[in-house]
């Protein structure tokens, strides 16, 4: 058998620092790394090589939970050469952005070489220096958007998640915090949005580092997450509707026809062609991530034909009123058809973006996204105070379609994802603030957080029903709603390590992140 030892040393950190692997910035402090080494045969002295590398931190939220976290040792290498100086600022470090660190593929392609030429085959060194291709060296300066995952993608799903369980709570005073009060669109425009924009990141890292079987097994085995959720909350509405009485509340949120007929109600359900109220969003889910290994692999060798062919396919629902039967209404609330143009340009912005932001955050884009944020906010507000308004305005209100992502919509949206992207650099400070932990904790754990939130509004509804529809009942209920949101979310983060699971590679470490109710 091979001997195999392990080493154990302490690595100190003077400023904050990113490590690949590790999808949040670290702090600074010194941190427990050990080392797993196997004697390697043939050798005529003992020698040793490094076959796994794993780092001990504190949980997120000043948990007293250590994780022990795999991690490649070039990467902790990186991370130790790029703290041997300080920042140029008091921003923390992210080794994603040092051009001159050789990539890990390019240092462990030396490794190998240099571990064949101290068993013996030094004869061969030459030969395979000179074999490495060219593009190995050029591929040696990191990707632009690096591998740290990014925190305004889950601050962004953690409050869109917050929002969400505020708008499903009907006549409630919290619907005032959202975004369906002031433009065109709202939050299931941003969640689709960065459904596209997570997926293309977890997968094609998947992709690079496993090969597309993989990327084909992680999307299938997704699709089926998403897919029994569905599932179970569909059952746990029609519960609770059952046990607070039925009624009106049966009737708005379309379970009486599963309390009536529930064996027809749950055979559609399982095809996905039944939806109880504000469960919709997910069979969407469903259908994306069986069709996105497909969708990325043409992607990534045409992103723009494919940006376009999904452009051709929101323009043909809008001219002929393309649509995806359901049943007992015979139409999804939101038409598959047309909300993929969302999860398409969430990948295209990830994969052939970067030739388009120059004009995304040049000052022309911005004064126009502003100039069409403050139209329709003088628009949305006439029509939600319901002062009176001219026939044009009446009629505004069918050009608003959310079923088919109408385009006044879709531009909405647009205008505010180029004001967010001035306003909130991926650097930006207070996306490490203590006030936005619960709201990266929700984003983190999106698919339960989502559901949990459709169950607590469906309750908040019930409540607000039977017991009191008062202005203190509709602030409570909004804020305790929001806090069970985050405790639930903080004990999913605790648990998710668990002692002695298996350790990750990178892509794996990805896929266990992606949360994909995006």
């Amino acid at each position: 058998m091979t001997a195999v030892r392990s080493r154990s040393e302490t690595v100190a950190f003077r400023y904050p620092f990113r490590i690949a692997s590790i999808e949040r910035l670290l702090p600074a402090g010194s941190y427990e790394v050990i080392t797993d080494e196997e004697l390697m045969e043939g050798s005529s002295v003992p020698s040793f090589r490094c076959v796994a590398t794993r780092i001990m931190v504190l949980a997120p939220l000043r948990s007293p939970v250590v994780e022990m976290i795999p991690i490649s040792s070039t990467d902790l290498s990186t991370a130790r050469d790029t703290m041997r100086w300080p920042p140029a600022s008091d921003v923390p470090v992210d080794i994603d952005k040092h051009r001159d660190m050789p990539s890990p593929n390019f240092q462990r392609t030396l490794a190998e070489i240099e571990s064949k030429a101290l068993r013996g085959q030094q004869l061969q060194l030459e030969s395979e220096l000179l074999a490495i291709p060219a593009r190995s060296l050029v591929s040696a300066l990191p990707e632009p958007k690096g591998s740290g995952r990014d925190l305004r993608i889950d601050v962004c799903r953690g409050i869109a998640l917050w929002c969400i369980f505020l708008d499903h709570v009907p006549n409630n005073i919290g619907n005032w915090l959202t975004l369906r009060n002031y433009g065109f669109s709202d939050t299931a425009e941003v969640f689709m949005f960065l459904s596209g924009v997570t997926c293309a990141l977890a997968y094609g890292k998947a992709s690079r580092c496993d090969g597309w079987a993989s990327v084909v097994s992680r999307t299938l085995w997704r699709s089926w997450d998403i897919y029994a959720a569905f599932l179970l909350l569909t059952i746990a509405c029609a519960i609770m509707v059952h046990l607070a009485g039925g009624g009106r509340i049966a009737d708005q949120s379309n379970t009486r026809i599963l309390l009536e007929h529930s064996g027809a109600a749950l055979a559609y359900a399982a095809i996905l062609q039944y939806h109880p109220v504000n469960s919709d969003v997910l069979p969407l889910f469903v259908i994306y991530h069986l069709i996105f290994a497909p969708l990325l692999w043409l992607m990534l060798r045409t992103p723009n034909v494919m940006l376009g062919a999904s452009l051709l396919l929101y323009a043909l629902v809008h001219a002929f009123g393309w649509s995806v039967p359901a049943w007992p209404n015979n139409v999804w609330f939101f038409n598959p058809l047309a909300w993929q143009l969302l999860v398409v340009l969430g990948a295209w912005c990830v994969i052939a973006g970067k030739t388009f932001w120059p004009w995304v955050t040049s000052r022309t884009a911005l004064a126009i996204a502003i100039l069409y944020l403050g139209f329709s906010l003088t628009i949305a507000l006439s029509l939600n105070i319901r002062s009176p308004a001219p026939q044009m305005l009446a009629e505004l209100v069918y050009l608003l379609d959310k079923s088919n992502l109408a385009p006044l919509r879709l531009l909405h949206f647009v205008a505010l994802a180029i004001l967010v992207a001035w306003a909130v650099p991926r650097d930006w400070r207070w996306l490490t603030a203590p006030a936005m932990r619960g709201a990266i904790r929700c984003g983190e754990n999106s698919l339960a957080i989502y559901c949990l939130g459709v169950v607590l509004a469906l309750a908040a509804h019930i409540v607000l029903i039977d017991i009191s529809h008062n202005l203190a009942m509709q602030i409570t209920l909004s804020i305790a709603g929001i806090l069970v949101m985050i405790a639930a979310a903080t004990l999913l983060g605790l648990i998710r390590i668990r002692p002695g699971r298996k350790p990750q590679g990178p892509a794996e470490f990805a896929w266990r992140n992606l949360d994909s109710r995006e």
